[in-house]
């Protein structure tokens, strides 16, 4: 299968501050690259500019080195994958700390010899080129290879999922290259889905603002709740969007419908995993059923639902509560990990997590279950519940709270911090919830109660 679909050697593939860049010419930084890296093993792509990733990425299929790709810098994560893969090294585009591994630093492309190029190269689709690690959120991050004719085909279905093949965005991600979401919504799409990319990774909303006013129309934002809600409450004026994509977590169709509102272009959604790739899609705002991308079945057999088929990697089971509906549409009911049983209730930690940050005030939240949680005199273990909410008292927002949900999941405690350390996907890893609940309820700053 070729490196590049969808895209002539003269279309644009790529936006950078110093202009649009071509096929040809991204072709022709590839090679030069190619030939400029060392001998070795494995390649861990950790390169921040998603120009330099993707040229990085390309060059190894080039040279037949894996790219591995994990979604956490952390110096435990890199140790252990130094383990795992002997003989790797890392190249990196800035200043980020590789725990003592051999790494090399991405050359300027400008010095390289570059060499014209008259044509896309084939790539086995048998091979395994790229190896994928779950985020951490219940647990140690767990690796994922992907085939070259699996990613090419899940780039093409998120496109025809989205209708970008019908017609081609540029792609603005506030995500992370490397982690599966911003792999497949802003890499894949444009290699295989005809779209193109904006080199920059925006955080702030500033930023999200200017890297948008840096490209043309269409133009999709790649992002997450998180970064929506920021964007939101920052109450700066955006450039016309005309498509805004959503993952990592839920993302409420109250938060949706603001964003359609103020960003004037339909909020759709990606469901999927680091395991299965993506699945499915929908616009949040016509309701909560999803429909699956093409090519992909889900099946069931007791409790657990499996996607196969399409562009995923054998039968992979799937962490979520799913209800299938026909035709290719579900509903989703929260995680398998998520469900809490209290006092013969059930309820999701999403759902609690939804209620919370719900309230008016509150910018940020999320409930816990912390390990090894001591149960009330009553025998009822309690949830935590952290929230980001300045200038909103504990009573009201408690009082707020026990509209919404059941008494038995109200948190006990219930504690006010600045800020949730969510990772740069938005996501919360549960060591760091564990972490905060260590620090603020052992160390006392918790307060509120039901």
């Amino acid at each position: 299968m070729k490196l590049i679909s969808g895209h002539g050697l003269d279309d644009v593939l790529a936006w950078r501050p110093t202009g649009p860049v071509r096929v040809r010419e991204f072709l022709a930084d590839a090679h030069a690259l190619a030939t400029a890296l060392p001998a070795g093993g494995d390649v861990l792509n950790l390169c921040e500019d998603r120009y330099h990733f993707a040229v990085l990425f390309a060059a190894c299929l080039l040279t037949g080195k894996v790219s591995l790709q994990p979604s956490s810098h952390s110096a435990e994560t890199l140790q252990r994958l130094a383990v795992d893969h002997p003989g790797c090294f890392a190249v990196i585009d800035s200043t980020l700390d590789v725990a003592g591994l051999p790494s090399v630093t991405f050359p300027d492309l400008s010095t390289l010899n570059r060499a014209p190029v008259d044509g896309v190269p084939e790539i086995d689709e048998q091979r395994v080129v790229a190896i994928l690690f779950t985020s951490g959120s219940t647990g140690m991050p767990q690796a994922q290879a992907k085939t070259w004719g699996r990613l090419v085909q899940n780039g093409r279905a998120e496109a025809a999922g989205l209708g970008l093949d019908r017609q081609p965005h540029v792609l603005v991600g506030t995500v992370p290259v490397q982690h599966s979401y911003g792999f497949e919504s802003t890499f894949l799409l444009a290699l295989h889905g005809g779209c193109s990319f904006w080199s920059g990774k925006p955080f702030y909303p500033q930023d999200v603002v200017d890297a948008l006013a840096a490209v043309p129309r269409p133009r999709m934002l790649v992002t997450t709740p998180y970064h929506l809600s920021a964007l939101l409450g920052s109450g700066l004026d955006w450039p016309a969007l005309d498509i805004c994509l959503s993952a990592t977590a839920p993302l409420g169709a109250e938060l949706a419908a603001r964003v359609e509102q103020h960003g004037g272009a339909p909020v759709h959604e990606i469901y999927g995993s680091t395991e299965s790739g993506q699945l499915a899609c929908r616009r949040t705002t016509d309701g909560p059923a999803w429909q699956v991308l093409p090519g992909v079945v889900l099946s069931q057999e007791n409790d657990t639902t499996y996607a196969s088929k399409g562009h995923v990697e054998g039968r992979v089971p799937l962490s979520d509560i799913i209800e299938l509906q026909g035709g290719g549409r579900f509903l989703l009911h929260g995680r398998h990990a998520d469900l809490v049983n209290i006092a013969g209730k059930r309820s999701s930690l999403a759902y609690l997590n939804h209620q919370l940050c719900a309230i008016d005030g509150v910018r940020d939240g999320a409930f816990f279950l912390p390990d090894g949680a001591d149960d009330d005199s009553d025998g009822i273990t309690r949830l935590t519940a952290f929230v980001v909410a300045p200038g909103v008292a504990s009573k009201a927002l408690l009082s707020a709270l026990r509209q919404r949900i059941d008494r038995v999941f109200m948190p006990r405690p219930l504690v006010f911090v600045d800020a949730l350390p969510r990772n740069s996907t938005g996501k919360l890893v549960r060591a760091t919830l564990q972490d905060l609940y260590r620090q603020h309820v052992s160390g006392g700053g918790a307060h509120g109660g039901a």
